[in-house]
């Protein structure tokens, strides 16, 4: 995938997906401490550590994600991490995957400071 873009979608649109009840997966790739300073709790939200898919590969992932058409945002604290995901996540198969740009700090920003800032 090298010279292509990432996919992305703004926190806005995040929050209108959340909102909308639109099936899809949130997949928070940050890990276990951060999670525990700012969280989008919603059932969709699935937590895979960047360090366990590092290591497991996509036996890290959530069982939801053996559909590769399911819809999937990539979440981290800034976007950095994310966009990694969502370019491995492509390279394995998964067609509908796409990086929340700015992350959860954006989100708690723009969208809703309840969730939590570090």
């Amino acid at each position: 995938m090298s010279g292509e873009t990432v996919p992305e979608i703004d926190v806005q649109e995040l929050a209108r997906k959340l909102a909308s009840g639109e099936s899809f997966v949130l997949l928070d790739v940050r890990e276990a401490w951060e999670l525990e300073h700012a969280l989008i709790e919603d059932a969709r939200t699935r937590v895979a550590p960047m360090s366990r898919l590092t290591q497991l590969g996509t036996a890290a992932l959530p069982q939801e994600l053996e559909d590769r058409s399911l819809m999937v945002m990539v979440l981290c604290h800034h976007g950095v991490r994310s966009a990694t995901a969502t370019t491995w996540l492509r390279e394995q198969g998964w067609s509908n995957v796409f990086s929340v740009r700015g992350g959860i700090a954006e989100y708690a920003r723009s969208v809703d400071r309840s969730v939590g800032r570090y």
